[in-house]
């Protein structure tokens, strides 16, 4: 059996070979984007991934697939609606096309304007065993009360007075996920910007909240910088992460063992509070 809450240093078809069918709650990755970005000069086989990432996936487990197109000659590949539609091909439901929003967008373009969204694919198998879905959206309206569309008719037939419902001061979320990037928001772990190319801890765990429970296991197939497995021990996951890079599994590992040690330093305050309230 694969061991768990582990990072490989190999290609991720050689990590999945490793695991059962319907093993994987949960995979929130970013594949390399059209070769926009040097990863060591990997290359990876989508459709043996895509394949692998059904097999492995638990009935009602979803698969957060994270990327971007180039431009060539003033077109857009179109690779990641051509990697959704094969992801759809061989079993997968496209449960969401959700929009990941960045509050400062790319280099100018004399010709487009500033590229700033990246597509967040929401592939599961089944229909989703678990839709935590975060309550944050404030509401215009929040607090005050608001008739419904119906209206209360009584017993001899006359109509009554419509009723009311409050409304709620948050609603739940937009498709459509902003966040602000580079350094001081992407993370605050400095060391980390040696990879090209990190998507914002809080994207990942809005997303391993949404998508899974505690204890559930969560997998990252292009483990990149270990985002996911940082924000799967803070949000007490399980994890398993795939990466090929030597220099990318150092600041994996350094990751992995800072945010194992704020865990700890969480649990030990715990304590404290409790044992000191029991005084």
């Amino acid at each position: 059996m694969i061991e768990i809450n582990k990072n490989y240093n190999e290609s991720n078809l050689e990590t999945m070979a490793k695991m059962p069918d319907c093993f994987v709650d949960l995979t929130v990755t970013s594949p390399p984007y059209d070769n926009l970005r040097d990863y060591k000069g990997y290359s990876f086989p989508f459709e043996d991934i895509a394949k692998e990432l059904y097999r492995i996936t638990k009935q009602g487990g979803v698969v957060i697939w994270v990327v971007k197109d180039a431009t060539v000659n003033g077109n857009k590949s179109l690779t990641s609606f051509k990697q959704c539609l094969y992801f759809q091909s061989i079993g997968f439901n496209v449960y969401d096309t959700m929009i990941y929003s960045k509050t400062s967008g790319g280099l100018p373009h004399k010709g487009r304007y500033r590229d700033a969204i990246e597509f967040m694919f929401v592939l599961s198998k089944g229909k989703p065993k678990t839709t935590n879905l975060i309550k944050d959206r404030k509401n215009k309206y929040g607090g005050t009360y608001t008739f419904g569309k119906t209206t209360v008719r009584e017993k001899d037939g006359v109509l009554g007075d419509r009723k009311q419902r409050l409304v709620e001061e948050l609603g739940y979320r937009y498709n459509i996920w902003e966040y602000a990037t580079g350094k001081g928001n992407t993370t605050s772990d400095t060391f980390a910007f040696e990879h090209p190319a990190m998507f914002p801890e809080q994207l990942c765990l809005d997303h391993i909240i949404t998508w899974s429970n505690e204890n559930d296991l969560v997998y990252d197939c292009f483990m990149g910088s270990g985002t996911t497995a940082k924000m799967s021990i803070l949000s007490n996951r399980n994890f398993i992460g795939s990466e090929l890079s030597n220099e990318y599994c150092n600041i994996i590992e350094e990751r992995i063992k800072k945010a194992r040690e704020e865990k700890r330093k969480e649990k030990d305050l715990q304590a404290e509070t409790l044992f000191g309230n029991e005084m």
